[in-house]
């Protein structure tokens, strides 16, 4: 590995004790009813979500770092609000992408029963805080002969655009336009799970697609049974299987996320979100059992992903409080992270203990331990090896920064 003049390596430490306020996040981290978030990272560096719309014309809301939100807008105004279809439904379950140059949004329209007249539509902006246009219909479920079209999911796959859907009356997907604006000709629905969940999103990692979607009643507050669960496939289409080797056709999915006696009803999850450290991340919505009335706020939680490949949630239950998501650069840490280049390693590590860093090019170097917000808490000059004692540091994120007096060629930074 060839480091020109420095080297900041991202350790993610674990321990039982706490943690400064500022390296931690307590949910919710939205407090306002914003059910079934979608999120992106849009161009201009922000993360925007957009929610099924209890706020009129779809709610928009920005952050730099998935825990502090701001009001940002609606996508639609009454002027642009799309009519076309389904004229008294209301816009559910938006699903947000960058296709091609615009943002585009997918969106169900739909009134509550009506599983037969209800479906999935289509807007694009060139901003991602709102001035969408060009609404049109995709499809209604009467037209496509499946009951209950909404919740839409887009992936992109091997460069092809597909649009993944539905809602307890089985799960399917198909082929879209390069653009994303429609149905590919000759393409055909094609189911690829039951009709025990709702709210697919589809993640691809290390050759698996992770299907998770949500099961149970998601609007019934303090009785809400919503939860999420998943399966996998080696193939976009399928077959899907749960732990077990069940298939999902079957309706057999293995639990992701359950509620807890502080969380009702915990689903219909964003797209995973992976930050700086390359840890990933899901926001989704539920009821707080201290203010049920408040609706289905926001809530925020890391994914783990186990030995066997599987996604994790710890303890399988909303978190209260929990380490921030690691976006840099953090105050106080000089060059090179303000490099345009992004010229140094970044190591996530799990478990407190040990760390041995050798530099075999640079007989002697310094290195330096950073806090997130960039407080130094030790650091010493070392000749070719040196040691980290990182086992009394609390839960969260640290940085090492190390330098050689004429650069350091090559180093290694491992647990021992």
């Amino acid at each position: 590995m060839n480091i020109r003049n420095s080297i900041l390596a991202l350790l993610c430490l674990a321990s039982p004790l706490g943690m400064q306020a500022e390296d931690t996040y307590q949910n919710p981290v939205i407090k306002y009813s914003l059910p079934d978030p979608t999120v992106i990272h849009a161009e201009d560096g922000y993360f925007y979500l957009y929610a099924t719309e209890d706020t009129h014309n779809v709610p928009i809301y920005r952050s730099k770092d998935l825990v502090k939100w701001r009001y940002a807008g609606t996508a639609f105004t009454d002027a642009t609000r799309p009519m076309d279809f389904v004229p008294n439904g209301g816009i559910w379950a938006p699903d947000i992408n960058y296709i091609n140059g615009q943002y585009v949004l997918y969106y169900s329209k739909s009134e509550w029963g009506k599983t037969w007249d209800c479906g999935i539509g289509v807007a694009v902006s060139d901003r991602p805080n709102g001035g969408f246009h060009d609404a049109q219909k995709l499809f209604i479920s009467s037209e496509v002969g499946i009951e209950n079209c909404i919740d839409p999911f887009f992936i992109q796959d091997d460069g092809r655009n597909y649009l993944f859907w539905g809602s307890f009356h089985d799960i399917y997907g198909v082929e879209l336009t390069d653009d994303g604006l429609a149905i590919k000709e000759g393409c055909t629905p094609q189911k690829i799970a039951g009709g025990l969940i709702e709210a697919t999103m589809i993640y691809k990692r290390n050759g698996y697609y992770y299907l998770i979607g949500s099961a149970g009643s998601c609007c019934n507050g303090a009785n809400s049974t919503y939860h999420l669960v998943m399966t996998r496939s080696r193939e976009l289409f399928g077959p899907y299987v749960d732990r077990n080797g069940r298939s999902a056709i079957g309706d057999n999915f293995s639990p992701l996320l359950n509620a807890s006696s502080q969380v009702y009803g915990p689903g219909h999850c964003s797209e995973i979100i992976t930050d700086d450290a390359g840890t990933t991340w899901i926001l989704y919505h539920g009821y707080m059992a201290s203010d049920v009335d408040r609706g289905r706020v926001v809530f925020l939680d890391r994914v783990r992903w186990g030995s066997d490949g599987w996604p994790q949630i710890q303890g399988m239950k909303p978190s209260t409080e929990a380490t921030v998501p690691f976006f840099g650069p953090p105050t106080g840490i000089e060059s090179p992270w303000q490099q345009a280049d992004r010229d140094y390693l970044v190591i996530p590590t799990e478990g407190r203990g040990m760390y041995r860093i050798e530099s075999p090019d640079c007989d002697v170097f310094s290195w330096q331990l950073f806090s997130a917000n960039g407080c130094m808490l030790q650091g010493e000059q070392a000749r070719q090896t040196a040691v980290v004692d990182a086992s009394q540091l609390s839960s969260g994120i640290y940085i090492i920064k190390v330098k050689g007096p004429s650069g350091i060629q090559a180093i290694k930074i491992h647990k021992l």
